[in-house]
């Protein structure tokens, strides 16, 4: 019984070997993939967007706002070195207080105030 055992496992062994020791098929080649270039991204708009808020405070540096719809929108805008100047004299004036409708004009995505309209109501 033992010597079948044996055999049967050289077999095994003979036949192992024999399927290792074949060539390697070369492997085939295919057509390039052809990337395609991708579509440039869409133009900013560079006069930027208007936004209907009203002030929580405001100074010579930045303004935060909400939104009049949903009061738990809130932003903060930074005030523009162009606009510095012009907010400074506003805020010497009495400046915006809580309640004042403004709008903003910034670029999408970016949180400078460009410009601010807006009448800013008299100082109690």
């Amino acid at each position: 019984m033992k010597s079948y055992k044996i055999a049967g496992g050289l077999a095994a062994l003979s036949a192992a070997l024999t399927v290792s020791c074949v060539p390697a098929r070369a492997q085939t080649v295919s057509a390039p993939v052809v990337v395609r270039k991708a579509n440039p991204a869409p133009k900013q708009s560079t006069k930027g967007e208007w936004v209907r808020v009203q002030v929580i405070h405001a100074d010579a540096y930045s303004i935060v706002v909400f939104e009049p719809g949903n009061e738990r929108a809130i932003h903060t805008f930074t005030i523009s070195p162009d606009l510095r100047d012009k907010m400074q004299s506003i805020v010497d004036r009495g400046g915006y207080q809580y309640g004042d409708k403004v709008k903003i004009l910034h670029q999408p995505g970016q949180t400078v105030a460009l410009k601010i309209s807006g009448k800013p109501s008299k100082p109690s």
